[in-house]
């Protein structure tokens, strides 16, 4: 490999670890039971906050629908983050699909 092409490519290496260092602390939220729970997720699927409208809910007897919320508002933001991880990251996998 000539040295002009070692320098595209730590050069294209380098972005890919700025653009990775900036998913995984980007915060995505997930939602669900339309708006009762959200979820804050850091991009390296780390939770770091929950929220839970207590409005929404009549009695202490919904703590399933809670738990249950909970797990679909973690879901949503887990496929947030990787949804936004295959479209920053894709034209660096530089055709070879599966990649990331």
């Amino acid at each position: 490999m000539n040295q002009q092409a070692m320098m595209r490519l730590k050069k294209m290496q380098k972005e890919m670890m700025q653009k990775q260092n900036e998913l995984m602390e980007t915060v995505f939220t997930g939602t669900a039971g339309g708006g009762m729970v959200s979820v804050d997720v850091k991009g390296d699927h780390s939770v770091v906050n929950i929220k839970v409208d207590p409005d929404a809910f009549e009695s202490k007897d919904d703590i399933e629908m809670i738990c249950d919320s909970i797990v679909a508002a973690i879901n949503d933001a887990n496929n947030k983050i990787d949804q936004k991880t295959a479209e920053i990251m894709g034209p660096f996998a530089g055709g070879m699909p599966g990649l990331f």
